[in-house]
């Protein structure tokens, strides 16, 4: 083969086989945002029922969520929103698949606009747009050019290493600005978080596939549950103080940025992308971020 040919294929290097995990993780974003919705009208009639939930759920509150059909419902389908994505990486790169949530910011925006009696203004359309088309661009540029590498113990010590401060760093700040923290406060928490979350699961899977399950890889697990079980405690009170579209719209943007930036950084995933296609990552995310902040501030439910 002629050496250009060769270069062409170096940088548009994902194996077609890895395109499975796309349609999979679409899938999963549609249970997000049916659980994401049932979810949040849980919180609400919890919440209608008792004090404020501004600073952060209490111990009762969160029991009290178990007994509402709505929030169990909505778990579940977050649970199968979670089998699929996890089913998804283990096809594609993270950087290709994790963004794919962003599906979910369309389905709950137009859902709850519809249940809450709330219409859309031009403003939060725009914003969705941005989130929705900076999301969709950065994913086709990422299929195109990310590859699935195998993961080594000084990666999974870097990533570990980063997790415990994130949480030493939320878990502390939490505690002392919990009374002044607004929804984006907690959406953006919990986006870093299960961001970690995802790049855990990303490569306890990766790990497994090599056969290299090992005292690590066990760590590796912990970190991912006490990140799985910090975010969505944010998630929670996000639901709380903030309308389930810009909750999942965070989530949505944030934590594939956060698991989109260690895959590059970190596992390695764009290494052989060609530089235009770095500078196309940094203009899409940048694009997308534009739009949940425009979200967060033009959203009608908000402004109320």
């Amino acid at each position: 083969m002629p050496p250009e040919l060769t270069d062409i294929q170096d940088q548009f290097a994902l194996d077609p086989a890895q395109f499975i995990g796309i349609p999979i993780a679409i899938v999963g974003a549609v249970f997000l945002s049916l659980g994401a919705q049932f979810q949040s009208r849980g919180v609400a009639k919890v919440e209608a029922s008792s004090q404020s939930a501004s600073s952060g759920l209490n111990l009762r509150q969160l029991l009290s969520l178990v007994s509402r059909p709505s929030w169990v419902f909505g778990t579940l389908m977050l649970g199968l929103a979670v089998v699929f994505q996890l089913t998804s990486l283990g096809f594609s790169p993270i950087i290709v698949v994790q963004p794919l949530g962003v599906v979910a910011l369309v389905m709950t925006a137009f859902l709850n606009a519809r249940l809450s009696k709330v219409s859309l203004d031009r403003k939060s359309i725009l914003s969705i747009v941005l989130c929705v088309g900076g999301v969709f661009l950065f994913v086709v540029l990422a299929a195109f050019t990310a590859r699935d590498r195998p993961i080594d113990e000084l990666q999974l010590t870097v990533i570990l290493v980063i997790l415990a401060v994130v949480l030493l760093v939320f878990g502390a700040g939490f505690i002392v600005f919990r009374r002044r923290v607004r929804a984006v406060g907690y959406i953006i928490g919990a986006g870093v978080l299960y961001g970690f979350v995802a790049t855990l699961a990303k490569v306890v899977i990766k790990r497994l596939q090599q056969g290299d399950f090992e005292w690590l890889t066990l760590i590796c697990v912990a970190g991912l549950v006490a990140a799985f079980a910090l975010g969505g405690y944010f998630v929670q009170t996000a639901y709380s103080s903030g309308p389930p579209d810009l909750v999942v719209a965070g989530l949505t943007v944030v934590d594939p940025l956060i698991a989109v930036g260690i895959g590059i950084i970190v596992l390695g995933e764009a290494a052989q992308a060609p530089w235009w296609a770095m500078i196309g990552y940094v203009i899409t995310g940048l694009i997308a971020i534009v739009g949940v902040f425009g979200l967060a501030r033009y959203h009608p439910q908000i402004e109320r």
